[in-house]
């Protein structure tokens, strides 16, 4: 697997317009490149907060802005990139070993993230550092 910022990139999801209100759907292993094995979702950030500050070792995601927006910024080691969420129908695919920081919430913003496995905290990388130092051996 490419473990590099340039493997994460935006999808856009299905979209089905409708006078009476659009509908958009996400199959795991089809519209996504992993299988769904937990949702959760950020509301109620309050202004000037900031979520995320880790990596994961082997945890892939799909970062959707369902209502309003926020930026998502993602770290390699050796580039970073802000990517700007906004669009319900759109998702940023985020591989392992990636360092994000979430930011600039909009007021009423909720931020829905599915992922490929169940929460594990051995996956994690909370500090900088430590996630440098993995990054070097890859």
């Amino acid at each position: 697997m490419n473990f590099n910022i340039d493997a994460c990139q935006m999808i856009s999801l299905p979209k089905i317009a409708d006078p009476r209100g659009n509908l958009t759907f996400i199959e795991g292993g089809s519209h996504i490149p992993f299988d769904i094995l937990r949702v959760y979702y950020l509301y109620d950030v309050p202004g000037g907060a900031e979520r995320g500050g880790h990596a994961h070792k082997g945890l892939q995601q799909l970062i959707i802005a369902m209502s309003g927006s926020f930026d998502v910024v993602l770290d390699d080691g050796r580039e970073k990139k802000r990517v700007h969420l906004n669009r319900s129908y759109n998702g940023l695919y985020v591989c392992p070993m990636i360092w994000r920081e979430l930011d600039n919430f909009s007021s009423g913003s909720v931020c829905m993230v599915l992922a490929s496995s169940k929460y594990d905290e051995d996956d994690y990388y909370r500090n900088y550092a430590d996630f440098i130092q993995a990054r070097t051996s890859l």
